[in-house]
């Protein structure tokens, strides 16, 4: 059995929780996230740690997805998340404007992709895009948006990728 429930949250400097209920808020310098907690699940508040608790062996689980969304927000908050994109294949670029991301990736168009609200994008390069922000889940699931318009393929290895990706590559067609 995991037990990540037993391993407690720091809180750095600039950090603020506050649990309300059900309901819990963390604030930093980032910006703010909310969280409702679920059934069987407290959570305490010493100093600068936070700990997960649970009524009984039935909410283990729970209370072990409740503390990594506790600390994925604490960090968010704090340091933000981000996740890079790489571009590979001849005349693929992207370029981020405001709340989108223009995509050339061989396709007849190009694709215009809007970022949800709390996410924005970079290009430091052509054929480079940062997704940033303070939300993990929301941070991921554009980058996979972004990933899905063309994911790589495992030929010539063209496609979007994450930078930390690894793509197995096959070989061709033999006569």
């Amino acid at each position: 059995m995991s037990r990540v429930a037993n391993n407690p949250v720091q809180l750095p400097g600039g950090v603020e929780v506050k649990v309300n209920g059900r309901d819990l808020t963390v604030k930093g310098s980032k910006g703010s996230l909310q969280h409702s907690l679920g059934e069987g699940v407290q959570i305490s508040q010493e100093d600068n740690v936070l700990t997960v608790a649970y009524d009984s062996d039935k909410f283990k689980a729970l209370a072990g997805t409740t503390r990594a969304l506790l600390n994925n927000m604490v960090k968010g908050v704090s340091e933000g998340w981000e996740k890079k994109l790489v571009l590979n294949g001849v005349g693929y670029r992207a370029k981020a404007s405001g709340n989108s991301v223009n995509l050339t990736v061989g396709l007849s168009h190009q694709v215009d992709y809007e970022l949800p609200e709390g996410v924005s994008a970079e290009t430091p390069t052509q054929t480079e895009v940062v997704v940033k922000g303070i939300d993990k889940q929301a941070v991921g699931q554009a980058a996979a948006e972004i990933r899905a318009f063309r994911p790589p393929e495992p030929y010539k290895g063209k496609g979007i990728r994450y930078a930390d990706e690894f793509v197995r590559r096959k070989e061709a067609k033999k006569k």
